[in-house]
């Protein structure tokens, strides 16, 4: 009996895995990294991963730099990760689909929980996946060693992450693009509108930054010197004039508004720059426009429109 222990082990993961990889691998929002989560995992709100609540386990996705492979690939040792409280039981080689790795397997006692961990660190070209998968000893039972394994190497990376999906990650709602492109998102945070990117362009095109932030002034005698500020740190431009500003009311909240004229970082194209700050609750949305001084007027009228489609979420 003892003889077909190997061969049954081999049998349940050989049963296990192909279910897993016939399953998509699920992307939490905003993340290059995706895997076929544990049964009873949910996409998490708290970070990029998946997380069972009810057993306290957690399954953590993290991209890093490519070239950090081999740095961890050398550095990972048991004495590394006994200095930040992990006791090493294994570490052994992985062949992905996307590319070599490696399997840590350890244990870990934190805020007096005891909880065992994997750590697969996998190489790609575009960047080096981190994948921490940790469990209540108490939960062990939830997830057999062979799920686990086969959960992992379902690691998928994928080239980028779609547009649709990054906006989603922004804490207010564009209602009309006026025609401009997502040039970039800073999630949580902000938005590049640009427009089409076109060959061998020897002058910046229009686009606009919308972006929101906590604090801002309470009072509205403070909000000039406020704007004004922010206005001076908008980078690119030299030579900025203002011409204009004053305070004004957008979408029905108290916002302040400043117009001026301004060149490229080269000093061979005029720029008009127009910002908007828009007041409400907690914090502030700032809103930049810039286009050529020649092509305001055509541009402003679509700035408008993004700036008076913004929503909270």
């Amino acid at each position: 009996m003892a003889a077909l222990r190997p061969v049954l082990l081999a049998l349940v993961v050989a049963l296990t895995a192909p279910s897993l990889r016939a399953a998509e691998a699920v992307y939490p929002p905003g993340s290059r990294l995706g895997i076929v989560p544990l049964s009873g995992m949910v996409t998490s709100t708290n970070f990029f991963g998946f997380e069972d609540p009810n057993a306290s386990s957690a399954l953590i996705l993290a991209s890093l730099p490519p070239e950090a492979y081999a740095e961890l690939d050398r550095s990972v040792s048991a004495e590394a990760l006994r200095k930040q409280g992990i006791i090493l039981e294994k570490r052994e080689p992985l062949s992905l689909a996307t590319g070599k790795a490696f399997l840590v397997i350890g244990r870990q006692e934190i805020d007096k929980v005891k909880v065992r961990k994997w750590i697969l660190v996998g190489a790609s070209p575009s960047l080096t996946a981190l994948v921490t998968l940790q469990v209540p000893e108490t939960a062990k039972g939830l997830y057999t060693d062979a799920a686990i394994r086969a959960c992992l190497a379902t690691l998928a990376i994928r080239t980028s992450v779609p547009v649709e999906e990054q906006l989603t990650l922004l804490p207010f709602k564009i209602a009309d693009f006026a025609g401009f492109q997502v040039g970039g998102v800073m999630p949580g945070r902000a938005v590049v509108l640009t427009d089409a990117p076109v060959e061998m362009v020897a002058q910046p095109q229009p686009h606009m930054f919308v972006g929101v932030a906590p604090g801002g002034p309470a009072q509205s005698g403070d909000r000039e010197a406020f704007a004004r500020d922010l206005f001076a740190a908008i980078p690119n431009v030299r030579d900025v004039r203002i011409a204009t500003s004053e305070p004004l009311r957008i979408v029905g909240q108290p916002g302040y508004q400043i117009l001026a004229q301004a060149r490229d970082p080269s000093g061979a194209a005029g720029l008009t720059v127009m910002q908007w700050l828009r007041f409400g609750g907690a914090g502030y949305m700032q809103l930049v426009a810039i286009a050529r001084a020649d092509a305001w007027h055509d541009a402003y009228p679509r700035f408008r429109a993004v700036r008076d489609g913004i929503e909270p979420r």
